[in-house]
């Protein structure tokens, strides 16, 4: 299991005081984010895909980093409002979606009940607004630390469900390899928009 990032927030203030801990695995140290109280404007978002097999590289060495079988494949984008809360919330659902065909073939388990992994990459790309003109804006995605924080805290939060959670890399160029069972993809927010 990679080090541990460790998220703290103090009850009652405007921005709620986030700590980034050690990392011995990629040398990291501790330091203060700031992380805003809900404020309801933006929320965290995840692609669910329901995969046979996924994996993730990085590098011009293409270095496998993170790899399951059977399970799901999560891509994860974090806005500048998002809170634990989000975390919690965006985790447990996204777990116990029943995607998977029971015996009687009927979409009714989910990855805990079938033994299945679950890979989460970080995409800040899924923030992207291509409203306006050709090139989309990134501007409603947190900023780096906070998403980061983030990140590594819904990862925490569904390995205290399963162990069988693989990563890819934050703020890293990965290439990522899946077979889409189905294909089943499903859209979630944290704060129930789609």
């Amino acid at each position: 299991m990679p080090g541990l990032y460790t998220l703290f927030r103090l009850p009652g203030q405007m921005n709620a005081s986030t700590t980034l801990c050690n990392d011995p695995g990629r040398r990291k140290t501790c330091r203060e984010v700031s992380a805003p109280v809900n404020s309801g404007e933006s929320q965290m978002r995840a692609v669910v895909q329901r995969v046979l097999e996924a994996a993730v590289k990085i590098g011009e060495e293409d270095v496998e980093v993170g790899r399951i079988g059977r399970g799901i494949l999560v891509f994860l984008g974090v806005g500048p409002d998002d809170t634990m809360e989000d975390v919690y919330y965006l985790a447990e659902k996204t777990v116990n979606l029943r995607i998977f065909p029971d015996e009687m073939d009927k979409m009714n388990l989910s990855v805990l009940d079938i033994g299945g992994g679950v890979l989460i990459i970080s995409q800040f790309t899924l923030f992207g607004d291509c409203r306006k003109g050709r090139r989309p804006s990134y501007a409603g995605a947190a900023p780096p630390d906070l998403a980061e924080a983030l990140y590594e805290a819904f990862v925490l939060e569904v390995r205290k469900h399963t162990p069988l959670t693989a990563t890819g890399r934050f703020q890293k160029t990965m290439r990522v390899h899946l077979v889409n069972d189905g294909p089943v993809t499903l859209l979630l927010d944290s704060r129930r928009q789609f």
